[in-house]
C-alpha cells in the first residue's frame, strides 16, 4: 500500500471508520496533528499522512493483538486526522 493510498485500503470496523469520518468533518489540523505527533511545527500534507499512516497502522496491530494499552479513542483521533489530511490535499 503507498503512503497515499486510499483510506478504503485499510481493512477496519466499518463502525472504527464511520466514527472517523464523522470526526474528520470537524478536523482541526492545528490542534489534533499538534496532539497526535507531538510537534509545534505542522508538518506538510503528505508528511503528515506518512506519519498518521505508521501511527494508525501501530494502533491497528495493538487493536488486533488485545494490546491493554489499546485506545479506541486515540485510533479514532488519528484515522479521522488521516481522513482530514487527505480531504485537506485532495486525494
Amino acid at each position: 500500500m503507498s503512503k497515499l493510498a486510499p483510506i478504503t485500503e485499510f481493512k477496519r470496523p466499518r463502525i472504527l471508520v464511520k466514527a472517523a469520518q464523522i470526526s474528520a468533518q470537524t478536523y482541526d489540523r492545528t490542534k489534533v496533528l499538534k496532539r497526535i505527533l507531538k510537534t509545534t511545527r505542522l508538518p506538510l500534507h503528505a508528511d503528515a499522512i506518512s506519519c498518521l499512516r505508521e501511527r494508525e497502522t501501530d494502533l491497528n496491530e495493538a487493536r488486533l493483538s488485545g494490546e491493554a494499552s489499546y485506545r479506541i479513542q486515540q485510533h479514532i483521533m488519528v484515522l479521522s486526522a488521516l481522513l482530514g489530511e487527505m480531504q485537506l490535499l485532495g486525494t
